[in-house]
């Protein structure tokens, strides 16, 4: 055999099954070494991804509450001692009565001011607060009340009533605009939510005021026409329903951790909550109190303590006049379950405020979430501009 048959001989040789298994070894070792950093990656990535979320869902629910709480009272708290702050509201929707109803609200709200009569009895204010009043018990709700009225906020005297039982005579409708939401009110009787009428044209020299459209309220018991024709009685601008700008609003956590709202003058028509924001696992709250109306704030006070319950806080105009301020809680959970336990307690909140919740431990598969705890403290405006007394 020549030199060059031997070297083709040797090219073409195959492996030797010790060669091969050797190979093999070292492919099934890199093999495991990359789905190792691959799965430890992608654990990391949902872990990072799930924080992430958690972190948004908190700072999106924090801004939404923030923004509907810090207007609380816009339209109305001018006035509040004009029978405004804790009378009953009755309201209508295209000929339906809304306020007061008759039912519960829509989960997860049906737990709210406790049954069908207490729902009934729904009165103004710019904040309350129904101390684990949600579906599971667990969580509060916030009923948040405020417009955005291009009038400044100014209630107008009703002078007398007009030609018909939808007419009222004012001292002035400077800013009115037609399609205006606006309350009618008298110290010690219910409260009326009216709209202005589609045709009226503003004008310094019209004192006449017609009130109809889809709100136009004629009320029961406490009438507009005996409102108008008492003297006593005011019209307080709150927004316009075509800008949609009147928000009496309830805030709670539904299911699968989703912070939820209900419109209570149904601005969509329809008797259903919206889901807001999704992670948040519970909500809790407290009120700010400026006690003796320095406009500083005073001190907390919890949703249950007593004279402090949503009911004894709807009912009094007073009470309602000091709430300056609320500190909200929020209670987040990652939606990713881990393969290890992860948290052992959900931490405290509310420690500064001297009514601190505490951490609450956890068991089973609970510590296989992440909890974050957001807090944060949001001033009422509205009542904080009234004049110091």
């Amino acid at each position: 055999m020549s030199i060059r048959q031997i070297k083709r001989a040797v090219q073409e040789r195959g492996l030797t099954l010790i060669e091969l298994l050797v190979a093999m070894v070292i492919a099934l070792v890199v093999t495991l070494a990359v789905t190792s950093a691959v799965t430890f990656g992608e654990s990391t990535k949902r872990t990072t991804t799930s924080v992430n979320d958690m972190n948004q869902s908190g700072s999106y629910s924090a801004y939404l509450l923030d923004r509907a709480v810090r207007s609380a009272g816009s339209g109305f708290t001018q006035s509040w001692d004009l029978g405004v702050f804790g009378c009953k509201l009755q309201a209508k929707l295209s000929g339906s009565v809304i306020l007061p109803r008759t039912t519960v609200f829509p989960a997860p709200f049906e737990k709210f001011l406790g049954d069908a009569a207490g729902v009934a009895n729904l009165r103004v204010a710019p904040l309350l607060i129904g101390k684990g009043q949600s579906s599971d018990g667990k969580s509060d709700v916030l009923m948040v009340m405020g417009g955005n009225a291009a009038a400044g906020d100014v209630p107008r005297p009703i002078i007398s009533a007009g030609a018909s039982d939808k007419i009222v005579r004012l001292d002035n409708t400077v800013q009115l605009k037609k399609n205006d939401i606006a309350l009618v009110s008298q110290v010690d009787q219910d409260c009326l939510l009216e709209q202005v009428d589609g045709s009226f044209v503003d004008s310094l020299n019209n004192e006449l005021v017609t009130l109809d459209g889809k709100y136009y309220t004629a009320g029961v018991g406490t009438t507009l026409t005996s409102l108008a024709a008492s003297g006593a009685a005011y019209l307080t601008p709150l927004g316009n329903a075509t800008a949609g700008n009147v928000q009496f609003q309830l805030f709670g956590i539904g299911p699968n951790n989703t912070l939820m709202s209900y419109d209570l003058l149904r601005g969509d028509g329809t008797d259903t909550t919206r889901a807001l924001a999704d992670g948040v696992m519970e909500m809790h709250a407290l009120y700010g109190l400026d006690t003796n109306t320095d406009g500083i704030l005073d001190g907390w006070k919890a949703p249950d303590a007593t004279g402090f319950d949503v009911k004894t806080m709807m009912e009094s105009g007073a009470l309602s006049r000091q709430v300056v301020a609320a500190r909200i809680g929020l209670i987040l959970r990652s939606p990713t379950l881990e393969r290890e336990e992860v948290s052992l307690t959900i931490p405290a909140m509310f420690a500064d405020t001297g009514l601190k919740r505490d951490e609450v431990a956890l068991t089973g598969d609970a510590r296989r979430y992440r909890y974050r705890v957001v807090e944060f403290t949001i001033p009422l405006r509205n009542p904080l501009l009234l004049p110091k007394s």
